[in-house]
């Protein structure tokens, strides 16, 4: 325990005026033991602070995620908060941190604005204990360095026929109405050049000094295999910065790719989230948006080929991806999972077609295209799509609806 304590305390406003209605309704769903943890660790008892967090987190885990009371998530963020005190108290600004990550990740929504303030102010006080400035001081140390590209070698590990067909047509920075009328309509992809030279992103990100300093102390879950279909994938919650250690160590073949893959960064992480815009692609339709997430990993990570039910703009922000779409109407020779949860998975696995087992695949008629930093790429609904990191790759994706289907799914 660090012996140079903080005078000041961690302000939790929601959680003071809150507490007693939340103690209330966890012990009207027979919270009884949390309740009296709960408040002890109100009082400072660091202990029983913990084994609050771990009777919410049973709680948490007891079924299905969508089956979990919501009171519950609230309890798991109560127990977060009251932890964070206690670090902070003690100066422990990364034990602070971490705990503090857990609840935005696990946690309900009712303490949500303490725990996305306390991170800013316990960040803050860590910088200014370091001697770290607020302003961006551009650094050599490059996530991805410039490199030739080489095609040849780049076609050896792709799946058969990559790039030999019809190429994803590429446009500089369409009008909205030209977006709508030749690709939002009648559903075409299209890679969109010339619409992020403005995004602070684009010169940031690929910064691992920046990335360390904004982010490094933060915990996130990351996904370790080949990809999620595999039986060895599991998932994992690691600082940024020994998942950056990662990705930079993922150099040969044989290692395990660790993969930051489709979570919401930017409602956790602030600073991230100032370095991006909506682009204005979004809006086309009269829907609104409906997730905004990170997609982040080393050279030979994979995403299997799949379709998601919105409008989606990939963009890509440093590095480059590989990517094959096959348009929806092609969903039954693409051999969809049977269950429930994997129903817009294929079984085909492109990266080695059984062709016994699919003998039509090879034949399927599709779109691909080499995604360079700079450019955004719109996956219409539906649109099958398979996506290979041919380098260290950073993106975002932008899921949204139409004015028809916000409703919906």
């Amino acid at each position: 325990m660090c012996a140079a304590a903080v005078a000041d305390q961690l302000p939790t406003p929601i959680l003071d005026a809150e507490s007693p209605n939340l103690l209330q309704s966890i012990s009207s769903h027979g919270g009884y033991a949390y309740v009296s943890m709960a408040t002890l660790a109100a009082s400072g008892d660091f202990r029983a602070a913990e084994a609050a967090r771990e009777m919410a987190w049973e709680q948490l885990h007891s079924g299905p995620w969508h089956s979990v009371l919501p009171v519950w998530r609230d309890a798991y963020s109560m127990a977060c908060l009251h932890l964070a005190k206690f670090h902070y108290r003690n100066a422990e600004f990364k034990d602070a941190l971490r705990v503090l990550d857990m609840g935005l990740i696990m946690g309900g929504m009712l303490l949500r604005n303490d725990l996305d303030s306390a991170v800013d102010f316990i960040s803050a006080k860590a910088r200014q204990n370091d001697g770290q400035s607020e302003g961006f001081e551009k650094s050599e140390h490059k996530l991805v360095p410039e490199a030739e590209f080489d095609k040849a070698e780049v076609l050896r590990f792709l799946p058969v026929k990559s790039l030999s067909c019809k190429i994803v047509v590429k446009k500089s920075a369409p009008s909205l109405e030209a977006f709508l009328r030749e690709h939002f309509l009648c559903g075409c992809p299209v890679i969109i050049s010339d619409f992020m030279t403005h995004w602070p992103a684009r010169k940031k990100w690929n910064d691992m000094d920046y990335l360390k300093r904004v982010a490094g102390d933060r915990t996130v879950p990351v996904e370790v295999g080949k990809n999620y279909l595999c039986q060895e994938w599991k998932q994992e919650l690691i600082t940024i910065s020994h998942f950056l250690e990662r990705i930079q160590s993922n150099g040969t073949s044989s290692d395990v790719p660790t993969y930051l893959a489709q979570h919401p960064l930017f409602d956790q992480i602030n600073k991230l989230r100032n370095d991006i815009c909506i682009p204005d692609y979004c809006f086309v339709g009269g829907g609104g948006l409906r997730s905004l997430n990170a997609w982040f990993g080393p050279a030979g990570t994979v995403t299997p080929l799949h379709h998601d039910p919105h409008h989606n703009i990939l963009a890509q922000v440093v590095g480059k991806k590989y990517i094959r779409l096959y348009p929806a109407s092609l969903s039954e020779e693409l051999y969809p999972h049977g269950e429930t949860m994997l129903c817009n998975s294929s079984r085909v696995d492109l990266d080695n077609i059984d062709e016994k087992e699919f003998p039509k695949v090879h034949d399927l008629e599709f779109v691909d295209c080499i995604l360079e930093e700079g450019e955004m790429l719109y996956i219409p609904p539906k649109w099958w799509h398979y996506v290979r990191s041919l380098t260290i790759s950073f993106s975002v994706s932008f899921w949204w609806s139409n004015s028809e289907s916000s409703s919906g799914s």
